[in-house]
């Protein structure tokens, strides 16, 4: 299951990106997760300072 980044909560502070070891966070008008790329560490989560990233449901 991969991870989504709410769009109406996260800063783009570009934390999630930085720590992502697949490079499944891509910026853009609001930052996206790649669930092809994803592998569900949830390191992004941990990471997020504004609690903006989810499992997927």
């Amino acid at each position: 299951m991969a991870h989504k980044i709410s769009p109406d909560i996260c800063v783009a502070c570009g934390t999630c990106q930085g720590v992502c070891p697949t490079g499944a966070i891509h910026e853009g008008d609001v930052y996206t997760i790649d669930p092809e790329v994803c592998i569900d560490c949830g390191t992004c989560v941990d990471a997020c300072p504004m609690g903006a990233i989810a499992p997927e449901e």
